[in-house]
């Protein structure tokens, strides 16, 4: 899992939109995590008021698939975006496909209707932290515990309750601590072995030759819906998908 450069541009807007919130949400965000480091995984009140326990999972992070060696994963990064994420969809629905979409809070929190459909439509939510700081690994824990633990709460709450089963940190920042923070709510720490590049905009043909070039370190695919024109990304799944059916492989989801 290489690491990923800074998005400098697009992560700005995203960080300026989300220091609000993160503010106001920094003394909750903080005693939740020093709860959960001393006293084990928290418990949280769902959107009825209920309390329900949130079970604890691996801290080492995932890159298998759950269908075993000939299994894929496809994960998708950054949105869910009005424009993208709908057209992503489409195709994943066209294709049979069902993937794991890591969601910055703030989309999720301004967009609420697309998490619902990824939900309704059957993929699974991923934690991508608050504002997609991609030097997470470099900041105070107190810094980290915000933007992981502010971003569940918009995702669950987006969801209509529904919460992420994995936490992807931004560009593979992940520490030790915010592994085992991730972990201790029920989110299995995720990594990648195959990146798309589609973020750089490259072209179809060189997303699509890439994934076929990269297949064999491994079957979790990186994709984004977000940060961008992300009609390349469109493109190349609509051809993927198919191809990847083609060499026998199945779709699944990583491994929790």
């Amino acid at each position: 899992m290489a690491r990923h450069g800074s998005r400098r541009g697009w992560y700005g807007k995203v960080a300026g939109a989300a220091l609000g919130v993160t503010l106001l949400a920094a003394g909750a965000s903080m005693w939740t995590a020093q709860a959960d480091a001393v006293h084990g995984p928290s418990t949280r009140p769902s959107s009825s008021g209920a309390r329900a326990a949130v079970k604890p999972v691996e801290v080492t992070i995932a890159h298998s698939s759950d269908k075993g060696p000939q299994g894929v994963n496809i994960t998708i990064d950054d949105g869910p975006d009005p424009v993208w994420t709908p057209q992503v969809l489409d195709v994943l629905r066209e294709y049979g496909v069902k993937a794991t979409f890591c969601m910055v809070g703030t989309q999720a929190q301004a967009h609420p209707d697309l998490v619902m459909k990824v939900v309704a439509a059957g993929h699974r939510l991923c934690d991508h932290s608050v504002s997609h700081d991609t030097t997470m690994d470099t900041k105070p824990e107190a810094y980290q515990s915000r933007e992981i633990l502010d971003a569940e709460r918009m995702i669950t709450k987006a969801s209509g309750g529904v919460r992420p089963m994995y936490y992807r940190a931004p560009g593979g920042a992940f520490t030790p601590y915010s592994r085992k923070l991730a972990a201790s709510r029920g989110m299995r720490p995720l990594g990648w072995n195959v990146d798309s590049k589609d973020f750089e905009r490259p072209g179809t043909d060189a997303v699509v030759a890439t994934v076929q070039r990269e297949l064999p370190n491994g079957p979790t695919i990186l994709f984004h819906d977000a940060g961008g024109d992300r009609s390349e990304t469109v493109q190349a799944l609509r051809r993927l998908l198919p191809w990847l059916k083609g060499q026998g492989h199945t779709f699944g989801f990583p491994v929790r």
